[in-house]
């Protein structure tokens, strides 16, 4: 069963099942972290989901061709309903493969933006949800944080850029692999509910072929002291 949900600032009617994984504020926040690519430019999301992410960037990004790569097939279907729904048929494209298929996906170094809200916690930690997809969509199932940044890198072009959102518990883990690979941390942010709680996410941007000291930007509250949304999130 599937709700239709409303993205006004957007102009998106997205479908999203009833009772799986359905989509939070996290892509949201990464779509405006990731900013925009050049005219005509080339994005693809890793892990797509229900395509909230490739949506998102397609409407900020009018002029750009953005791909989005799914391994459910269920899901993959439920991103070509959300694609037709918005008239966006001519500018997103669906691939239904397995990040750890990334080099069937496309030649290397194709695109301007790699973007991934990839699973967050490994097949051991955390609750197991009982409900349909929504497990794999949380823990790595089949593919891990490093396999998502191999396939990232393997995509990008050297003038573009990795963003990805994920835990403030899986930032040492990042940055070290980050260093094995190769990739840059251009810029950080780390995420807090509001400003007296520890960071509950971070966004970094990485590149691969640059030699560059990262950026830690301002931290990003979600929440005032009084619970309500920060100007910033509003907009």
């Amino acid at each position: 069963m599937l709700t239709k949900d409303e993205l006004k600032l957007f102009n998106l009617q997205i479908l999203q099942p009833r009772h799986g994984y359905r989509y939070s504020l996290d892509p949201l926040l990464l779509t405006r972290f990731c900013g925009e690519v050049p005219t005509g430019g080339s994005i693809i999301d890793l892990g797509a989901g229900c395509g909230i992410i490739a949506l998102v960037l397609a409407r900020l990004n009018s002029a750009a061709s953005v791909v989005a790569l799914e391994n459910n097939p269920d899901m993959a279907s439920l991103i070509e309903q959300n694609i037709r729904g918005n008239d966006l048929a001519g500018q997103i494209t669906v691939q239904e493969a397995d990040v750890l298929e990334y080099r069937t996906v496309s030649p290397d170094s194709c695109f301007d933006l790699v973007v991934s809200n990839p699973p967050f916690r490994t097949p051991v930690s955390g609750r197991v949800s009982p409900r349909p997809g929504r497990d794999a969509a949380r823990h790595e199932t089949t593919a891990g944080l490093a396999d998502f940044l191999a396939a990232a890198k393997y995509l990008v072009k050297p003038s573009g850029r990795i963003c990805m959102i994920h835990l403030p518990a899986r930032l040492v883990e990042l940055v070290s692999l980050a260093a094995e690979m190769k990739l840059s941390i251009l810029r950080l942010r780390m995420v807090h509910n509001n400003q007296l709680s520890p960071a509950t996410m971070f966004m970094a941007e990485l590149a691969k072929g640059r030699r560059t000291a990262p950026v830690v930007e301002a931290p990003l509250f979600v929440r005032d002291m009084e619970g309500e949304y920060t100007d910033e999130v509003w907009r």
